[in-house]
């Protein structure tokens, strides 16, 4: 009686949706984790630029499958089908895809800092940002399981022929899983102002205007710019810069010397990289209008159209934010003499995120 017991129950707990042990393929590492034959794997990861204390429950089809610290990570085995992934307590994020078999999702988390109840933001991306992700995170032990649909246990030795038992109950009916209620979610984009300096090279040191020959001094002084973007939570940026820099010049063979003031007003375009919860390397460009304005032995106000090409890298701390960038500008001015005003440089500055 006793053995007939032991199966009974062991036939039951074979056909429960929820295991606690880790998926089939992922006996060595979690963060090397192949879905079953005919299975999906979700992988669920937390990470942010400003850590969060709070613990944040996650469930997948309404089933508890653990809580996320910062930089942990969890993974849940699911039957092929519309599948739900949601985050939070009182203040839900979530968000749904539709798993196909013997393929793997990934599912960044990110709780928003300073706001309570705490809030979060729940995304799919791709497999090389969440392999990225998950490399760098702690897998959380109790977060493994199985969602929707029996499954058998992990390929062991078959067991030897016992004697007739009875038969166990049939597996129980998994209802489908209802779409998540409307939840809070945070806002997708940031606010940036950041401020520059650092040097500044015209390319371009000699050069007739108004009719005769100048030599530049192509060294700026100075030279600094402000720059305002909106940021998309994705990585691209959109924003709207002023560029400042000051050269100058002699006309050949006198004494008599001018200064050009240049100003740079460009719409930028970025895309930041986040290799790293704090470094963010970008690339980016930008077209507008310059305008030189002229003093001393010169007069006037050309202009023309400017465009530039940026690269660099941010190292973020809360909102706060280190910045180095390198910039080349093109730009000519004038309708007439054509005079060459652009150059390079490489400028370090601070960012400020609202």
């Amino acid at each position: 009686m006793k053995l007939r017991a032991c199966l009974a129950v062991s036939g039951a707990l074979l056909h429960i949706g929820v295991f606690s042990a880790p998926p089939a393929h992922a006996q060595g590492d979690a963060h090397l984790a192949t879905p079953p034959p005919g299975r999906a794997l979700v992988f669920v990861f937390r990470s942010e630029r400003e850590p969060v204390a709070a613990q944040v429950p996650v469930s997948v089809n309404a089933e508890a499958v653990g809580q996320l610290a910062n930089g942990t990570f969890l993974v849940a085995t699911v039957t092929p089908g519309r599948t739900f992934v949601r985050t939070g307590d009182r203040v839900l994020s979530a968000v749904a895809l539709q798993a196909e078999p013997n393929r793997s999702y990934f599912v960044s988390v990110e709780a928003v800092s300073g706001v309570r109840p705490v809030r979060t933001e729940t995304r799919l991306v791709s497999e090389a940002e969440g392999r990225l992700s998950v490399a760098q995170s702690r897998f959380v032990g109790a977060a493994p399981a199985i969602i929707g649909a029996p499954r058998s246990m992990p390929s062991a030795p078959k067991p030897a022929p016992a004697p007739q038992i009875a038969k166990p109950a049939p597996p129980r009916a998994v209802k489908p899983a209802s779409p998540p209620p409307a939840v809070a979610r945070a806002p997708a984009w940031d606010i940036a102002l950041i401020a520059k300096t650092g040097n500044f090279k015209m390319a371009e040191g000699n050069q007739v205007i108004d009719g005769f020959a100048h030599t530049y001094d192509t060294t700026s002084k100075p030279a600094f710019g402000m720059e305002l973007e909106w940021r998309n939570k994705a990585g691209f940026a959109l924003g709207g810069e002023i560029f400042y820099y000051k050269n100058d010049l002699i006309r050949d063979g006198t004494t008599q010397s001018a200064q050009q003031k240049a100003f740079a007003t460009t719409v930028n375009g970025k895309y930041y990289f986040r290799a790293a919860n704090w470094f963010y390397p970008f690339v980016g460009a930008g077209i507008g209008f310059a305008i030189a304005d002229y003093g001393g032995v010169l007069t006037g106000k050309p202009s023309g159209l400017a465009y530039q090409g940026l690269a660099g890298v941010e190292f973020r701390f809360k909102d706060v934010g280190l910045y180095a960038q390198y910039k080349y500008l093109v730009s000519t001015i004038g309708t007439g003499e054509k005079v060459k005003v652009g150059g390079s440089g490489v400028l370090a500055g601070v960012s400020i995120i609202f």
